[in-house]
């Protein structure tokens, strides 16, 4: 998987950005290659995936079919995540982002929709104010944790689950600040999925072609041999994108 898109690809081949800071240590990261072989081979679906920087990130993306913002953060660079975020949301690019990707669309959302300016991460920024802090650390880690999901009826997740409860595999130690999620959800973002406790773990746009986002890890769902039904839905978004062209 190379960095940069080549030029000349017939519209059949969706290409798709891995925005994240590879790294081998990081378990989602290691799964990608198999779960993209899946993609190919079980469900048909011609994909080219290229390894984005987080400091490259601020480059044009919209020759991309896909944007997936993966996890790992901290990011080495927070200002190319939100980039290629807003890239993806203002020019109709399929999006997923989870679990550090999750936490970065809330932001960027906040910031350029909401007009949060100074709306931040708790784990870039530790000694953000609380009014600012759109991400805050959890009260009780959820590195490890495995749960489950209950999914809004009709919404886009639910859709592609075909069900309205899924079970979860976490590696965080942050989620959304509960003090803005009206505000976000006054300006268009819905929240989709909560948690046992209700706590917001799945977001999207229900206005936008494929825009969604987890605190979970669907990468890590099942053995990697068969694609999460959101991983497949943003792959099959992204050919559609790609026939589009």
């Amino acid at each position: 998987m190379n960095r940069t898109a080549p030029a000349g690809r017939g519209p059949a081949v969706a290409r798709i950005a891995l925005v994240g800071d590879r790294s081998e240590a990081v378990r989602s990261h290691a799964r990608i290659p198999t779960l993209l072989d899946a993609l190919r081979l079980r469900d048909g679906l011609d994909l080219d995936a290229y390894w984005i920087p987080s400091a490259d990130a601020h480059e044009d993306l919209t020759g991309f079919d896909a944007v997936w913002v993966l996890p790992g953060s901290p990011y080495r660079s927070e200002s190319g995540v939100l980039a290629a975020i807003r890239s993806a949301r203002e020019s109709g690019i399929p999006f997923l982002g989870t679990c550090g990707g999750f936490q970065h669309a809330l932001l960027e959302f906040a910031r350029n929709v909401c007009g949060l300016d100074r709306a931040g991460h708790a784990e870039n920024t530790p000694d953000l104010a609380d009014e600012d802090a759109v991400v805050v650390p959890l009260a009780c880690s959820l590195v490890g944790h495995e749960g489950t999901v209950d999914v809004t009826p009709g919404s886009r997740a639910a859709q592609l689950l075909g069900a309205e409860r899924t079970p979860a595999r976490y590696h965080c130690n942050y989620a959304p600040n509960p003090r803005h999620l009206d505000l976000l959800r006054a300006h268009g973002l819905a929240f989709t999925g909560t948690d046992d406790a209700g706590e917001v773990r799945i977001a999207e746009l229900p206005d936008h072609p494929y825009f969604l986002a987890t605190l979970f890890q669907p990468e890590l769902d099942g053995d990697g041999t068969r694609a999460h039904p959101l991983i497949t839905g943003l792959a099959r978004a992204a050919v559609d994108h790609a026939r589009a062209r």
